[in-house]
């Protein structure tokens, strides 16, 4: 085996183990002491250790092997490969992570929750792995029905939280429902980035020149393509550049000296790379 190829194992096991152990970090310490269910089999198992006692992590075995038997039927030897040794891991590693209330305020344990489960959940896409569960019924739904799977799970784990008014309250939906959001502002925080930028597309009917001078000048990476208008059908130039947030308020400032009128259309934009050219 090349050094390559054990780095890049290394760092396959390493998100993987990581990202199931923050995953049962966020059951064991956050949600399961104040019995919220926020989705997916976890959520399952939250449920029904509040109702009748039994042990989350044979709960979520039980039900992981019951979706690796129903991936192993419909979804083939891929897809089964992919969830099964983390449906299996999972509540291992559920079962040897101790389990306490380390705060007894509700909404600080569901953002806590939230967030390393949206971590945990962001490991495991980046290395193209899954902990099972409840995200094999939406691959079948896709599968045989052409439900797109992103709202499939969506559904499921609405379901779940939904189930939270009639084992805790309202309230508790309330909570689970808003920890589902601080789990998804969390990994498309993981999956982009922190490092936001804007993407500035410039264009001017007689200072063009001058912004591009100004531009070349003071920043990197601007970019000038040659566009026709649609109004007018003539040949113009479109000047591009990306930058750092704190920096688009004296961008926009120095474009508005040189053409009051420029036409300025801003993007969100991240994981940029690269400079000059």
């Amino acid at each position: 085996m090349t050094k390559q190829k054990r780095a890049h194992s290394l760092k396959y096991w390493l998100f993987f183990i990581g990202g199931l152990e923050i995953i049962a970090v966020a059951i064991n310490l956050f949600y399961a002491p104040i019995n919220i269910a926020a989705g997916g089999a976890t959520g399952v198992a939250i449920l029904i250790d509040a109702v009748w006692g039994v042990n989350r992590s044979i709960t979520v075995f039980i039900f992981n092997i019951v979706m690796i038997v129903l991936a192993a039927i419909f979804l083939g030897k891929k897809t089964l490969k992919k969830v099964a040794l983390g449906s299996i891991l999972l509540p291992i590693l559920m079962q040897i992570t101790p389990s306490m209330q380390i705060t007894k305020n509700d909404l600080l344990a569901v953002i806590y929750g939230g967030v390393l489960m949206g971590i945990g959940i962001s490991m495991l896409y980046q290395i193209d792995a899954s902990a099972g569960g409840t995200t094999i019924p939406p691959l079948i739904f896709k599968k045989y029905f052409y439900l797109d799977s992103a709202i499939g799970l969506m559904l499921i784990d609405m379901i779940i939280i939904i189930l939270n008014i009639f084992v805790d309250g309202m309230e508790a939906f309330l909570l689970a429902a808003f920890s589902e959001v601080i789990t998804t502002l969390t990994m498309q925080y993981s999956e982009t980035g922190f490092d936001k930028k804007y993407q500035v597309r410039i264009m001017s009917n007689g200072n063009i020149a001058e912004i591009q001078a100004m531009l070349q000048d003071d920043y990197e990476g601007l970019t000038v393509y040659n566009v026709v208008g649609g109004y007018s059908e003539q040949k113009k130039q479109q000047l591009l550049i990306v930058v750092d947030t704190n920096e688009y308020g004296a961008l926009i400032a120095k474009i508005r000296d040189l053409d009051p009128d420029a036409f300025i259309v801003t993007e969100d934009v991240a994981k940029v790379h690269g400079g000059r050219w």
